[in-house]
Formats: C-alpha cells, structure tokens, sequence
C-alpha cells in the first residue's frame, strides 16, 4: 500500500513563505504523477499543482502562477510545494495525492481530483492578514 507523508504546514502571515514536503512510500519516479491540491472549508478541493517525476514537467494551477512552485528529489521519493507571497486566501488544507495506476513512458498529469486515488493526511496552511 503506498503511503503519502506531508509535512511543513502552519501558521504564517500574508506574504510570507512556506514549504511543504510531501514523501512516498515507493519510488516517486514509479509514482509518475506527484502533486498538491488543498481544499479550504465549504469549497471543493482545488488541485494547485503536479510535477511529472520522469519528466519534471510541472502543471500549474492559474490561481497560484507566479507564487506557487513544486520540485522533486526522487532519491528520497519526496515532492516539495514552495509557497511564496501566500495570501488569506490560500488557507486551507493541503493534500499530497498521486494515483495507483502504473504507466509505461510518460504523460501528462491532469489538475483533476478524479485522477487521484492515493492521498495523503493533509497539512494545514493558515495565512493571516
């Protein structure tokens, strides 16, 4: 079973950064697809952002263009979500997921909650004003 392990949550003001670290239990580059999504009180969960392991090709929700980046390191099966210039709007729960399936090449990672099976527990990102 494939595990997902966040970390690096909290509390921070509008305009500061913050780092969160998501690692899996197997072989990130196997994983493929690697990526964030967060889904705030009473709303949907919004997929932010996805890193292709293979390719490192990244997929970037519009809403976070510019202040939100991903990287990998897939010697420690580890996917990291850079936050910068957070806003109170981006407070929410922070979601690692990844899916099940196993492919042969490369693909593109879709910013589609259905495309997911695997989650991690979530890490919270508060940002006060």
């Amino acid at each position: 079973q494939v595990q997902l392990v966040e970390s690096g949550g909290g509390s921070v003001q509008a305009g500061g950064s913050l780092r969160l670290s998501c690692t899996a239990s197997v072989s990130s580059y196997d994983l493929m697809c690697m990526g964030w999504f967060r889904q705030a009180p009473g709303k949907e969960r919004e997929a932010i952002v996805f890193i292709n392991t293979r390719s490192s090709r990244v997929y970037l929700a519009d809403s976070v263009k510019g202040r939100f980046t991903i990287s990998q390191d897939n010697a420690k099966n580890t996917v990291y979500l850079q936050m910068s210039s957070l806003k109170p709007e981006d407070s929410a729960m922070y979601y690692c997921a990844t899916d099940s399936r196993r492919y042969v090449g490369t693909y593109a990672c879709q910013l589609d909650v259905q495309e997911y099976d695997l989650w991690g527990q979530g890490t919270q990102v508060t940002v006060s004003s």
